[in-house]
């Protein structure tokens, strides 16, 4: 008969029965204290873990994924993983994953097959070391499996958010991963449950075998399995799983976090930061109860601070008075709002009910400025001083003067008391931007007119502050009978326009001093007169309009300082070299001329590139020893953000965020640097405000050079336009900047005035912002079009409703 497979090579007996009796009753002890052991450190209390939901659509993740928590390595989820179940979670590379893989199956292989072919052992590793190797083979191929799964399935790597089971043969596989790893998790499985059976089998025979000493060793190995999953892991490693050697079954089940935080640990330490701070996760948002309504314009609407002026001589009343704190709650809309017209319709017509005042076309209906006809606010393309269409009265001011060569030579032009703003509607015909500003008066509504037209407009007076412009940069500043007192207390107002005319830009003025034979009109000629000569403006043109019947004078600034040092009076006197031409954020009117550069190499000393040109060329006076925003010498990051938006654009914002850009006209950028967004959409039938805010490098003159607009602002304050002017904002990189000095919700509530229901929010910034903002305008009931977050970077794209609040709250500053 052939021997037993494990009997004891000598054949002899066993010493006593008593001995047997103590090594099976031994045995089952240990077995069952490994076996309570396992269950109890493997199978815990879930925690309760915030799913966050994703949604792909074109390979795009839909959902932001949490900030991760600060010290954490590779939070964030690589972009190009589609089947991801966790965004939390981080992605391993694949490849060393399954080359592990294949050389731990190779040794369990290996392991087996020297199992299997009948090896005989001494007494001692029959007896004792095989038992325990039984016990470690075990648990190596589990802790194997579970790294192995693990590495394939990285949603599952974080132990805290979900629990691995010992017992994979009775639990149903929950990891959410494809098939392929569901038949390989079984399979090793089954492969694992083998290995338990000759275990068991191995014991079996062995019973016969055990003596005090096995016990005593046995003992041993315990301990050192306890004293091993005492021992933490090491966590700056970034390694999730501990070395071979350690791969027990007690140290898997226990294992440490390693460098990757939990899902509680990460929403408790947000949520104690979002307290601490006064952010809130439940946003409550209120209806705005003013006296303006619907059109209300905080800092220029504020009734009480309006009424505490001392004097309104110099138009203080027409100027931004800010509230101390910003609004928080919404501006209603007019009954009966629409979507509005697209352009280039809109030039012509609009809504009665969105802008529902007929004042100014009672005012100037016979001027063709605006009509009521039927449920449409017309346009007949007239003002003032171009009852007759605005197209001729543009075509006249070139023939007066070829030298302005509308789209070439002269792109830029700054249209002062523009009225609804037809001149600057029918100049984009020939390819010029303008900057038409007029205060909110009683020319009711006019600003608000132009911006429903989609036409660039705001409010804003010639008071006793600098206008928000950098100097040297309009190569055209117009006014048709814009009933500015330009000559008075030393021509203050027409010298804030010297500043801002580039030195060899013109001045057209069509007011009636200039045809007209009036007392007060031949008064201000004259004044007029005396005062461009001291500037040293040289008249180059009066011409009359016989169609109009206006008259329109010219002037050119000097491009050097001959005339200047040759002035016999020296009245207006030169600005003092401190006196900054740039500086513009609420800084008091000066009666002084600042003086043309002479150093060949500095902005202003020559004209920019002609159009289009000038858009893609860095300006002549952007030197290589500058640097620039993002680091690089000045010229070559002008290039580069250039190169930057235009990939953005065409790949991004064209065609992957869902936006209608048919319906788009009215554009801001909130955080221009360069101006490389609105130059990578000049293709589009849009025009962009390029906001540079006060807090930001002053970059707004290298806009204007590279032909286009802006205006400088601050933020913390409401911008000087009326409600629903905008079709689009971008933000970029702007509300994490706000919150360190700022009231965000007061910001996204001013975002909110501004934009135009069914208008987009496309905002890029650090993933805990975008998550705030995200929060914020899901209470408003905004549409999330797109959410994406990469390496603790976010993009989200929202659309407005149509939804207000019901709740009101009343702004008693604001209460006439």
């Amino acid at each position: 008969m052939a021997q037993p497979r494990y009997t004891r090579i000598d054949n002899r007996r066993p010493s006593s029965n008593y001995c047997s009796t103590v090594t099976v009753v031994v045995f089952v002890a240990l077995c069952l204290v490994g076996i309570w052991m396992m269950t109890s450190s493997s199978v815990g209390p879930a925690e309760n873990v915030d799913v966050i939901s994703l949604d792909n659509k074109d390979g795009i993740k839909k959902q932001m994924t949490p900030p991760a928590e600060e010290g954490n390595n590779g939070e964030t989820p690589t972009e190009d993983k589609k089947d991801d179940g966790d965004a939390s979670l981080p992605q391993e590379d694949e490849t060393p994953s399954k080359q592990e893989n294949q050389e731990e199956k190779k040794e369990e292989k290996t392991q087996e097959e020297s199992t299997s072919s009948g090896e005989t052992k001494s007494e001692t590793e029959g007896g004792e070391n095989k038992t325990d190797d039984s016990k470690s083979e075990n648990g190596g191929e589990s802790d194997s499996d579970e790294k192995k799964d693990l590495k394939d399935n990285p949603d599952e790597e974080n132990p805290d958010s979900n629990e691995k089971q010992t017992k994979p043969e009775t639990e149903d596989n929950e990891s959410g991963e494809d098939g392929e790893n569901q038949k390989k998790f079984e399979s090793d499985n089954s492969e694992n449950k083998s290995s338990n059976d000759d275990t068991d089998s191995t014991k079996t025979g062995n019973e016969d075998t055990e003596t005090k000493t096995e016990k005593e060793n046995t003992e041993t190995n315990v301990d050192a399995q306890v004293e091993q999953e005492s021992q933490p892991k090491n966590e700056s490693s970034g390694d999730l799983s501990p070395p071979v050697a350690q791969l027990e079954l007690l140290n898997e089940t226990m294992a440490q976090n390693g460098s990757f935080s939990t899902q509680a640990t990460e929403s408790k330490h947000e949520k104690e930061a979002q307290k601490s701070s006064g952010d809130k996760l439940d946003y409550k948002w209120t209806l705005c109860n003013t006296t303006a309504g619907p059109d209300y314009i905080p800092c220029l609407d504020n009734v009480q601070a309006i009424r505490s002026l001392s004097s309104t001589k110099h138009y203080e009343h027409r100027e931004r008075h800010c509230p101390e704190k910003p609004p928080t709650c919404l501006v209603p809309l007019p009954e009966g709002y629409k979507r509005p017209i697209e352009w280039p319709k809109s030039r012509e017509k609009i809504w009665y009910t969105n802008v529902p005042h007929t004042k100014l076309a009672e005012y100037k209906g016979h001027q063709n400025w605006v009509k009521v006809t039927g449920e449409y606010l017309t346009f007949p393309g007239g003002g003032t001083q171009f009852k007759h269409g605005a197209l001729h009265y543009i075509d006249f001011i070139q023939e007066s003067v070829r030298d302005i060569a509308w789209g070439k030579r002269s792109r830029v032009v700054l249209d002062v008391g523009c009225g609804v703003a037809s001149f600057g509607g029918f100049l984009f015909d020939r390819d010029v931007i303008t900057m038409s500003l007029a205060p909110k008066d009683e020319h009711e509504a006019q600003v608000q007119f132009a911006l429903e037209r989609g036409i660039p407009a705001i409010s804003a007076v010639m008071g006793t502050t600098r206008l928000p412009f950098p100097g040297r940069v309009f190569d055209i500043v117009h006014c048709a009978r814009c009933r500015v007192p330009w000559h008075i207390e030393g021509g203050k107002l027409l010298l804030e326009l010297n500043r801002v005319l580039r030195p060899g830009g013109f001045f057209v003025w069509s007011a009636t001093p200039v045809y007209q034979k009036k007392t007060e009109d031949v008064e201000i000629w004259k004044g007029m007169s005396e005062l461009t000569k001291q500037m040293c403006w040289e008249l180059i043109s009066i011409n009359k309009d016989t169609i109009n019947g206006v008259g329109v004078a010219t002037y050119r600034k000097p491009n050097s300082n001959e005339c200047y040092k040759s002035r016999s009076e020296q009245q207006p006197p030169i600005c003092p070299d401190s006196d900054d031409p740039n500086a513009s954020w609420k800084v008091p009117l000066q009666a002084c001329m600042h003086t043309a550069p002479e150093d060949k190499t500095q902005r202003g000393s020559q004209w920019p590139e002609q159009w289009p040109e000038r858009l893609e060329k860095p300006p002549f006076w952007l030197s290589s020893s500058q640097t620039g925003v993002y680091g690089k010498a000045a010229p070559e990051d002008f290039s580069a953000d250039y190169e930057h938006w235009k990939r953005v654009v065409t790949k991004s914002y064209l065609k992957g965020l869902g936006i209608n850009w048919a319906s788009v006209r009215n554009v801001m950028d909130m955080r221009a640097v360069y101006g490389g967004f609105a130059a990578a959409l000049r293709d589009l039938k849009v025009w962009v405000m390029n906001v540079v805010p006060i807090d930001s490098p002053d970059t707004l003159a290298i806009i204007y050079e590279r032909g286009l607009f802006g205006i400088y602002h601050d933020w913390c304050e409401s911008f000087s336009t009326y409600p629903r002017s905008y079709d689009l904002l971008h933000a970029d990189h702007l509300f994490s900047k706000l919150k360190q000095r700022c009231n965000l919700t007061a910001v996204v509530a001013e975002v909110d005035r501004v934009l135009r229901p069914e208008g987009k929010l496309i905002v890029r910034d650090d993933a805990q912002t975008i998550q705030e903002v995200e929060a914020m305008v899901k209470a408003m009931k905004w549409e999330v079009s797109m959410t994406y977050s990469k390496e603790k970077e976010g993009l989200l794209s929202v659309k407005k409703s149509i939804w207000r609040p019901n709740e009101v709250e009343t702004l008693t500053y604001a209460i006439a």
